[in-house]
């Protein structure tokens, strides 16, 4: 690229961040604005399926992300007594895919992608909104308290409750409530030995995973009115409502404290947008897409929209229609079937809990991969990798 143009990313979370690693790849003048003091995440970990491992192959650093890898061995989906419904290994989760499921804490992947921008190219305390998403004749305009910042890129990657998304679509109804409230810890649990599960009750879910150094990452999901919280803490919450669940669950929440805990309600955009771009300005992540967890994509899709639209903004002008197509149907449809799979994690009813977990273990034991199969399109999908003279040329 012969001449430096600039790009602004609205947000320092996963998805801005990779954004921002993959267009100073591409010989962008990037600047991160977060609104946040510290770029310090919200959230304890996060799972990266191989697609998204595959998008931070092209930032170089794939490799080293696969090697914190801690699930080994058996894990699978349970029952609240601890019976397994469906049993599944890393091997053959790696041999389908063509690579591991890597579970890690936000922290560790947050500090990677930061490490791959220049010095003073991240700006923390500065809440940014959208002036102008620009056109193909004029940059965009972003301003910052006082000051106006002029771009040829803005990427809006500012989240689930995006103002930037309401400058593009103000007719957008924005996002909605899901219908569950979820919780999430990261705790040191010396000596744990168990098998990395999720656990479907009755309206309720739990997820206990192993990371390495000795570090267990644990969720729950439960559906709620919006808004509600304990009446003391949340651990406390925790323990009313999964402390008589099999091992290793009652163990963890023994070893969590209350400030381990940290509670969300889950929004999620019900109705897709019409495009992920205006003028010169895109949009990413739970911006475009938010969606229900229970896929585990949320993370994985923002680092595949990083790199695609990087893929698409080699010229001073990128093309954002080309960006859009590429990713406004394959988000839409993970996002319809995190939904589905919402509800039926999230089952309330007797029967109907008892019909879906003796059709999943009696599926399971039939066709062992049938659960996979289920994430074939999902976890198969391979980034555009630049060209090799693209690549040499991009390459800081």
């Amino acid at each position: 690229m012969a001449e430096r143009t600039r790009a602004l990313v609205v947000g320092g979370g996963i998805g801005g961040l990779t954004a921002a690693a993959a267009l100073h790849r591409r010989g962008w003048e990037v600047t991160v604005l977060e609104r946040a003091p510290s770029l310090e995440p919200v959230g304890a970990a996060l799972s990266l399926a191989p697609n998204g491992l595959r998008a931070l192959d092209v930032l170089d650093i794939g490799d080293e992300i696969r090697d914190l890898a801690a699930w080994q061995g058996d894990g699978g989906l349970r029952a609240p007594s601890g019976r397994w419904l469906s049993r599944s290994s890393a091997e053959t989760m790696a041999a389908r895919f063509g690579g591991p499921l890597v579970l890690l804490p936000r922290a560790t992947l947050v500090d990677r992608l930061a490490a791959l921008l220049p010095s003073g190219a991240v700006r923390t305390g500065a809440a940014a909104h959208l002036v102008d998403p620009g056109s193909g004749g004029s940059p965009a305009r972003v301003a910052v308290g006082d000051e106006e910042l002029e771009a040829e890129l803005v990427v809006g990657a500012d989240g689930v409750n995006s103002r930037v998304r309401q400058a593009l679509f103000p007719d957008h109804p924005g996002a909605e409530y899901t219908g569950f409230t979820t919780w999430r810890l990261l705790i040191p649990l010396t000596g744990a030995e168990f098998a990395s599960h999720e656990t479907w009750g009755r309206g309720r879910l739990w997820g206990t995973h192993p990371l390495k150094g000795g570090r267990v990452y644990a969720y729950a999901a439960t559906a709620a009115p919006p808004g509600q919280h304990a009446p003391d803490d949340e651990l406390s919450e925790l323990r009313r409502q999964f402390g008589t669940w099999h091992h290793p669950v009652p163990d963890v929440l023994a070893a969590a404290r209350p400030e381990d805990v940290l509670r969300h309600d889950v929004y999620h955009l019900a109705r897709p947008l019409p495009a992920y771009h205006l003028g010169r300005t895109a949009l990413l992540g739970d911006a475009a897409h938010a969606m229900p967890p229970m896929l585990g994509q949320g993370a994985n899709q923002a680092i595949e929209d990083a790199v695609v639209l990087a893929h698409n903004a080699a010229h001073r002008v990128p093309d954002l229609a080309a960006y859009t197509a590429a990713r406004l149907p394959r988000t839409t449809g993970i996002a319809r079937r995190s939904v589905q799979a919402a509800r039926l994690n999230l089952a309330d009813g007797r029967v109907v809990c008892a019909l879906r977990d003796n059709a999943i273990a009696a599926a399971s034991k039939a066709v062992p991969t049938l659960l996979l199969r289920g994430f074939d399109t999902v976890a198969n999908w391979r980034p555009p990798y630049p060209s090799a003279e693209e690549h040499t040329e991009y390459r800081h």
